[in-house]
C-alpha cells in the first residue's frame, strides 16, 4: 500500500484507552404548567417508536413539578456495560440525554477534572456536562462531533436542543401553547396525543420539487432544528421562553479576505493530517467499524486512510445494482483489493428496490426521496448489521466541502471563471454536460434557468436548483384544487431561499455561494436523511461520516476556489492529499453522481414500480388520500409511460417517486389508527 500512517494518527489512536460512544434516540416534552400522571406513559409510548435507534435499553426522568420529561433508547457502541441515560451530574443539577458522539473527549475529561469536576461514568456523552459547568451558555463551541441532544438544568428550569453543526443526527420539535414536544424523528413526537398528525400542504409541493423549506418536515407544525443551532426554553412564570440560537455556520471567508499566498502544497498536506485526525477520531469503538464504499474518491479514500490507521484490513461494504451505467462496484472492488479488505457486496436487482423495502424506508425517512438510492442503503446498513457490525466510517460531506458535484463545476465556469471568455466557458459547459448526460433532468438542468428569489440572494440562480423548478412545473397541477387554491400564493423556490442566510453569501466567490446554498438544503434534507442517519438507524446501525468534521469542514471554507475546483478538476485538493490510496483509474476520474437505476431503465423494475403504483397511486387511492388531483395525476401517469425521452423520463422518475412516497406517508402516519411498524 502507498501509504504512510502520519504521525498524527499514531499519536490520536494511542491517546485513547476507556471510551464509551452511543447511537441512539431522544424524545421528551417541557411543560411550562408543570406534568402530570399521564407523563411517563406517554413518554414510554414516545420511546417505543425509536426502538430501532437503540434495541440495547431505554431510560427515562420524569419531574412532574418542572413539567420535564427526557428519554432515551440506546444502542451501544463502546464501553458497553455503563453510562446508562439519562446522564445526571453529581449534584443533580443538570440533566443529559444524547444521540451520538463527542470526539476528543478524553482530553476534556482530563482537563475537567484538573479544576476539580468529578464524572460518575465513562461516557464520552458526560463532558457536556462538564463543559456547561465551565463554559455556560458557550459550551456548544467546545463540542465535536455528530450528535443531538437535550440538556435540562433545574436550576434555571431551562431546557437546551441542540443538534450538530451539519445535522447529521436528526432533531424535530413541535411547540404548543404551553409546551415543547421533540424527538429524534417525526414518529416519536405524533405518538403523543397532543401533537397533531397531519400532513403539510407546503411541504407537499416542496416535497413534489425534491426540495423541502430548511426547518420545515412533511409535517404540519412540526418542525426540524436547524443544524448548528441550539434551542433555548426557559419557563418563565408559567410559559415557554424559546430562543433559537445559532453556534456555528458554514462559513466561506469574503473574496478580498482570502489569502491567496498560501501555495497548493501547502493546502494538500493541510487537508490530508485534518482527515486523518478526523478518520481516526471515528474509527474508535469496542465494536467492530467497517466502511461504506462505493466506486467514488470519496469512501475510497476513507477505506484507504482508516487501513493506514488501523494497520489492519477494514470490512467493507459495496452496493452493486444490476445496470451497467449506474454501477460503481468494480472500481470499488479493485480498491478493496489494493487495500486487503474483506469486501462485502450487495448485489440489487428490481425485486429489493420496490415492495415493502420501499414502504420501511419510507417509514423511516419520514419524507419523500427522488430516487431509490435511499432502500438501497436501507438494504446495506441491513447487510452491516447481519455481518456483526453496529458502526461504519462513510464518505458523505467530501462533495460539500470540496465541491465535487456536476452543479457546482457548471456554477464554477459560468460564474467563478471571470478571465474566461464566454466562448471558452461555454466549452467547458458542453464538456461536463456530455460527460454527466446520464443525469440531465435529475441532477442538472437541460437548459438554463432562473428564479428571481436566488437572483436576488445569490447574484445567480445555483445549478442544482435549476432541475427542481423544471420539476416543480410539472408539479404544481397535480396538488389536490383545495390546496392549490390555498397554496396560490406560495412559492417554494422563494420560501427555500428565504431561509438561507444572505449575510454569508454577500462577497463571497459563487462556488462558494453554491456549496453553502447546496449544504444548507439538499445534504441536510436528503443526504443526511434518506441517504444516511435515517436509513442506517432503520437497522440500529451508525455511521460516521469523517468529512463532517467542523475542523476539516473550516480548514475547507479557507481553500481558494480554484483548488477546489482546478484546471476542470473537481475535489483536486482532495484528490492530490490522497492519491497515494487511490487507484489510478480514480484519481483520475470524473464525479460520478451515485444513483440507483431510475425504474424505466429496466422493465422488470418498471413491473416492480407499477404494483406500488396499483396499491397506492390508483386513482381511488389518491381520491380517498385527498392530497393530489386524482384525474390529473393519471393523465401525468399517463404520459409517463408512453414516454420515449431518456431526459424527460428521468425527471418524471423523480416526480413518480415523490408521489408514490407522499400517498405512502399518508397510508402510514395519517390513515391508519394504529401506528404502522416495519415487518
Amino acid at each position: 500500500m502507498n501509504f504512510a500512517l502520519s504521525h498524527l494518527a499514531r499519536r490520536v489512536l494511542q491517546f485513547f484507552k476507556f471510551k464509551e460512544f452511543f447511537m441512539c434516540g431522544i424524545a421528551g416534552f417541557f411543560s411550562a404548567k408543570g406534568g402530570g400522571t399521564e407523563d411517563q406513559p406517554r413518554l414510554d409510548t414516545m420511546l417505543e417508536t425509536l426502538w430501532h435507534r437503540g434495541p440495547d435499553g431505554n431510560g427515562s426522568y420524569v419531574n412532574n413539578e418542572h413539567g420535564i420529561a427526557l428519554g432515551h433508547t440506546r444502542l451501544s457502541i463502546n464501553d458497553l456495560s455503563t453510562g446508562d441515560q439519562p446522564l445526571h451530574s453529581l449534584d443533580r443539577r443538570y440533566t443529559l440525554t444524547v444521540n451520538g458522539e463527542f470526539y476528543d473527549f478524553k482530553r476534556h475529561r482530563a482537563l475537567a477534572m484538573a479544576d476539580g469536576y468529578r464524572f460518575s461514568c465513562k461516557s464520552d456523552s458526560e463532558i457536556a456536562l462538564s463543559l456547561y459547568e465551565t463554559h455556560g451558555l458557550d459550551f456548544m463551541e467546545h463540542l465535536r462531533g455528530e450528535f443531538a441532544f437535550a440538556f435540562y438544568d433545574h436550576r434555571e428550569k431551562r431546557l437546551i436542543l441542540a443538534r450538530d453543526r451539519f445535522g447529521i443526527r436528526p432533531l424535530f420539535y413541535h411547540v404548543s401553547a404551553d409546551t415543547i414536544y421533540y424527538g429524534s424523528e417525526i414518529k416519536s413526537l405524533i405518538a403523543h396525543p397532543n401533537v397533531p398528525r397531519e400532513l403539510c400542504p407546503k411541504a407537499t409541493l416542496n416535497q413534489l420539487m425534491q426540495t423541502i423549506t430548511p426547518g420545515s418536515s412533511a409535517f404540519k407544525d412540526i418542525h426540524s432544528l436547524a443544524p448548528g443551532t441550539m434551542m433555548i426554553i426557559e419557563n418563565r412564570g408559567g410559559r415557554l421562553d424559546i430562543k433559537h440560537h445559532r453556534y456555528w455556520d458554514y462559513d466561506f471567508p469574503v473574496q478580498e479576505d482570502r489569502d491567496m499566498n498560501v501555495p497548493a502544497k501547502e493546502w494538500v498536506e493541510r487537508v490530508r493530517e485534518t482527515l486523518i485526525q478526523s478518520i481516526v477520531f471515528r474509527l474508535e469503538a469496542d465494536v467492530p467499524v467497517g466502511s461504506y464504499l462505493s466506486g467514488g474518491i470519496d469512501s475510497c479514500c476513507i477505506l484507504g486512510l482508516a487501513t493506514g490507521a488501523m494497520q489492519s484490513p477494514v470490512k467493507a461494504f459495496t452496493i452493486s445494482f444490476d445496470h451497467d451505467s449506474y454501477d460503481e462496484s468494480k472500481i470499488a472492488v479493485e480498491m478493496a483489493e489494493s487495500m486487503g479488505a474483506d469486501q462485502e457486496l450487495i448485489r440489487l436487482k428490481a425485486d429489493d428496490l420496490y415492495g415493502m423495502n420501499y414502504i420501511q424506508t419510507v417509514w423511516h425517512a419520514e419524507r419523500s426521496f427522488y430516487n431509490t438510492l435511499g432502500v438501497a442503503k436501507n438494504l446495506m446498513s441491513r447487510r452491516v448489521r447481519e455481518c456483526g457490525y453496529k458502526s461504519v466510517i462513510t464518505g458523505e460531506g467530501a462533495d460539500e466541502l470540496f465541491a465535487g458535484y456536476p452543479a457546482f463545476k457548471r456554477d464554477m465556469i459560468l460564474h467563478g471563471l471571470g478571465d474566461l471568455s464566454e466562448a471558452e466557458k461555454q466549452e467547458y459547459r458542453h464538456a461536463m454536460d456530455r460527460s454527466n448526460s446520464l443525469f440531465k433532468g435529475a441532477i442538472l438542468a437541460e437548459e438554463p434557468m432562473s428564479h428571481p428569489a436566488f437572483e436576488a440572494l445569490c447574484g445567480f440562480t445555483p445549478s442544482w436548483i435549476q432541475p427542481w423548478i423544471a420539476t416543480l412545473e410539472l408539479a404544481r397541477p397535480l396538488m389536490n384544487p383545495d390546496w392549490n387554491s390555498e397554496l396560490k400564493d406560495y412559492d417554494p423556490i422563494e420560501s427555500i431561499a428565504g431561509q438561507i442566510s444572505k449575510d454569508a453569501l454577500d462577497g463571497r466567490h459563487p462556488l462558494d455561494k453554491a456549496q453553502y446554498t447546496w449544504s444548507k438544503t439538499q445534504l441536510e434534507g436528503q443526504i443526511l436523511n434518506w441517504g444516511g442517519d435515517r436509513v442506517d438507524m432503520a437497522n440500529s446501525m451508525e455511521s460516521r461520516p469523517a468529512f463532517l468534521d467542523h475542523h476539516l469542514a473550516e480548514l475547507a471554507t479557507q481553500i481558494p476556489p480554484k483548488y477546489r475546483i482546478h484546471n476542470n478538476i473537481e475535489k483536486w485538493v482532495l484528490r492530490e492529499a490522497v492519491k497515494g490510496v487511490l487507484p489510478e483509474v480514480l484519481y483520475k476520474r470524473e464525479k460520478f453522481a451515485f444513483m440507483a437505476p431510475p425504474a424505466h431503465t429496466d422493465p422488470e423494475k418498471q413491473k416492480k414500480l407499477n404494483e406500488l403504483l396499483d396499491t397506492y397511486l390508483t386513482p381511488k387511492a389518491v381520491e380517498d388520500a385527498g392530497l393530489f388531483d386524482a384525474k390529473r395525476v393519471k393523465s401525468f401517469m399517463d404520459g409517463y409511460r408512453n414516454d420515449q425521452d431518456p431526459v424527460s423520463l428521468t425527471r418524471k422518475d423523480t416526480l413518480v417517486n415523490h408521489l408514490l412516497c407522499v400517498q405512502i406517508l399518508h397510508d402510514l402516519f395519517i390513515k391508519r389508527s394504529q401506528p404502522y411498524k416495519p415487518q
